[in-house]
């Protein structure tokens, strides 16, 4: 990757690219520190019970826990960007949009704009009204306290559109994905922060003579940990299998065409994140608007229920979350890879998958591979999802650092890397073959 890095700024369009993505950048972090007038950030409290505040809190680099302008950054363009996929198989509209190319595709766009404006609208007035609930709301005697919600809530949606339209220019004119870079410097921000805090905790004690070195012993156990599960991720990240596809010799005139042999790669995981978001939000949604919500919290499901068996580690939790992730995975495969559509398209091209006939078999073969890896990567998420963040917790002391070096943190940042990675192997291939063909 470094020596990616490298050849790309020797590159001039390359690098102007590279420059523009982190001016961008640059710009979403200033808006992620842009306090909003009206609101106090020391008063309120982002729960550690409600593992979407913490995902939210994470992938905007703390920006909802310093009340910043975009503090709730790309979460409603995300969710969007999901509903548009789900409704892209239901509903036979969307999907005709899809397959009409570009013209088709700007349509698709248009409509996920609208709905992370609702999305947002919606997501800034829940927030308001918590904070409000919390007293964070700056109201007096000049401005009434509904006033202020109205005010800080506007300012929550102009963040959010501003951070859809910083993601979609630097798509449109840097290098990768967008809103995946967005997120991905989220995340980073907030390990960062978390991390050079913990580091100054445990100079202070130095200083202060203390002899106790527990604490320095944590953070080079926890950071190894953290490796350890960063290794573990590349390796099932770049797991695939890989189906062999042999195609018959064709005699077309005086030429010969196909006998070649290739292959479809099947990735491991090829659903990402996206069934642990699904997952957590399902299960933090009720926890989320009783938080809204304060005549709920002293009531006795609240305190006898729902806090002893589904918070976040509890084991009806961990065990809702894992059969949501298994079904989410489930569900996602279905949508990205039609085994039908694969196993036709083989045929037509004169393939076939050796010791298996062409059209329905070849279909079946293809369903049982993928249900199989499917499970396999369903497997992992549950894993990611809920193992290290139990291990963190009953092993290490210090809420900051788990709360900032998440599993599903750590999976977001190795995927949108190793993207970012192709993305610029790509331009610079690109721009070889430009300087070959000139």
């Amino acid at each position: 990757m470094f020596t990616t890095l490298i050849d790309s700024f020797k590159n001039k369009d390359v690098r102007k690219k590279i420059l523009i993505t982190l001016g961008l950048l640059f710009l979403f972090r200033l808006g992620a520190w842009l306090p909003i007038p009206g609101i106090d950030p020391s008063i309120y409290y982002v729960g550690a019970e409600n593992t979407m505040l913490m995902l939210l809190g994470s992938i905007t680099g703390g920006a909802l826990s310093n009340g910043a302008f975009m503090a709730i950054g790309v979460m409603p363009y995300i969710n969007a960007s999901i509903i548009m996929q789900l409704l892209t198989v239901a509903i036979p509209k969307f999907d005709e949009w899809r397959k009409q190319g570009d013209e088709g595709k700007e349509k698709l766009n248009k409509a996920t704009r609208y709905l992370t404006l609702l999305l947002a609208i919606a997501q800034s007035v829940g927030i308001v009204v918590t904070w409000s609930n919390q007293g964070a709301l700056a109201g007096g005697e000049i401005l009434p306290v509904w006033l202020v919600g109205i005010i800080v809530s506007l300012c929550l949606i102009a963040g959010a559109m501003l951070t859809m339209w910083i993601g979609e220019r630097i798509t449109e004119l840097g290098v990768g994905n967008g809103i995946s870079l967005l997120i991905f410097v989220g995340i980073i921000a907030t390990a960062g922060i978390a991390l050079i805090s913990n580091i100054a905790g445990i100079a202070s004690f130095a200083t202060a003579g203390s002899q106790d070195n527990t604490p320095i012993f944590h953070l080079i156990g926890f950071l190894g940990l953290v490796i350890l599960i960063f290794t573990f991720i590349v390796f099932i990240d770049a797991s695939e299998r890989r189906v062999q596809i042999q195609y018959a010799k064709q005699i077309k005139g005086r030429k010969q065409y196909g006998g070649q042999s290739t292959h479809i790669p099947i990735k491991l995981n090829a659903s990402g994140v996206l069934p642990i978001i699904f997952a957590s939000a399902i299960v933090s949604f009720p926890s989320l608007i009783m938080g809204m919500i304060p005549a709920l919290q002293e009531t006795n499901f609240m305190i006898n229920v729902w806090q002893p068996h589904f918070g976040v580690g509890r084991p009806v939790y961990s065990v809702v979350v894992g059969l949501l992730i298994f079904f989410f995975a489930f569900f996602y495969a279905q949508i990205q890879f039609n085994p039908e559509e694969v196993a036709r398209t083989i045929q037509q091209n004169g393939g076939f998958i050796p010791g298996i006939r062409p059209g329905k078999p070849t279909a079946e073969h293809l369903k049982r591979i993928s249900r199989r890896l499917t499970f396999f990567g369903a497997l992992f998420l549950a894993f990611i999802a809920i193992v290290p963040a139990i291990i963190f917790d009953l092993v290490f002391e210090d809420p900051g650092l788990i709360g900032a070096f998440t599993a599903t943190g750590l999976l977001i940042v190795v995927s949108v890397a190793l993207d970012f990675d192709k993305q610029l192997q790509s331009q610079l291939m690109m721009k070889q073959y430009k300087g070959f063909l000139k």
